[in-house]
């Protein structure tokens, strides 16, 4: 039977993707910052353990505690919305702690085990912002496509040890606090400049046409963890999905010759 690590399980994609693979027969290692032992059906599979991806001796205490895993679940992550202009460095490296460097570091300290047992999966969790960009989220944004790009040449150096690295894609999940998480980092994001942008901005995203729920996400890993087809990108939700088939459409077109 095998075991998965999933990160930032208190709410949201992370709490319903432990959810998914316990009630699909596997261990489970519930990680999130303040334990909560409530948040899911209790069950022998099941250990709720404390993590703070930023912090190193909090990382290696949880990976030694959970020995051996089978899939690395890199879930956890805080959003940041605002102008640019407006947004200090010290919270643009705070969102980068925790959405980029926290699943470098996360990913680092269980691929020992893996490159040694020759087997293993890491699925990092990002957003549809990489597929196609939004307004006001250019710092989230960065730190997403960031870890795109890390898996994509982490797999190709990992494949030599028979370890995978996967890529899961929501879409807009207006149901998970995306805003919430951010806390006080928004304060002041928004001034009177861009005031009447952001605005039409909220506006659409009020109406969207479709969104993302998080049994969408926790199936898309499902389906990542589970995949033997090689495929190393998976839109979750039906507007990350259209998403990523008009992004294939688009760079399958000819470039016209000027």
């Amino acid at each position: 039977m095998k075991t998965v690590l999933v990160t930032g399980c208190s709410s949201g994609y992370g709490l319903e993707t432990a959810r998914h693979f316990l009630a699909q027969g596997w261990h489970v290692i519930a990680t999130m910052r303040t334990p909560r032992e409530n948040l899911l059906p209790a069950s022998p599979r099941l250990r709720v353990l404390a993590l703070d991806v930023t912090n190193a001796e909090s990382i290696a205490a949880a990976v030694e505690a959970s020995r051996p895993i089978d899939v690395l679940v890199n879930n956890a992550g805080i959003g940041l919305m605002g102008a640019f202009e407006a947004t200090p460095m010290a919270t643009v490296r705070e969102v980068f702690e925790t959405n980029t460097f926290g699943v470098m570091a996360m990913t680092q300290a269980v691929l020992p085990q893996f490159r040694e047992r020759r087997a293993g999966l890491v699925v990092n969790v990002t957003s549809s912002a990489t597929l196609a960009p939004m307004p006001l989220v250019a710092v989230y944004t960065a730190s997403k496509t960031a870890i795109e790009g890390f898996t994509e040449s982490l797999a190709h150096e990992l494949a030599a040890f028979g370890v995978g690295v996967k890529l899961v894609q929501p879409g807009y999940g207006p149901s998970t606090g995306f805003t919430g998480n951010a806390g006080s980092r928004m304060d002041g994001l928004f001034p009177p400049a861009y005031a009447p942008y952001a605005q039409g901005v909220f506006a659409a995203f009020a109406n969207p046409e479709a969104v993302t729920v998080a049994s969408d996400v926790a199936e898309g890993v499902w389906r990542a963890a589970n995949d033997v087809s090689g495929q190393r990108r998976f839109p979750a939700g039906p507007d990350a999905v259209a998403l990523a088939a008009a992004t294939m459409v688009t760079a399958a077109e000819p470039v016209p010759v000027r």
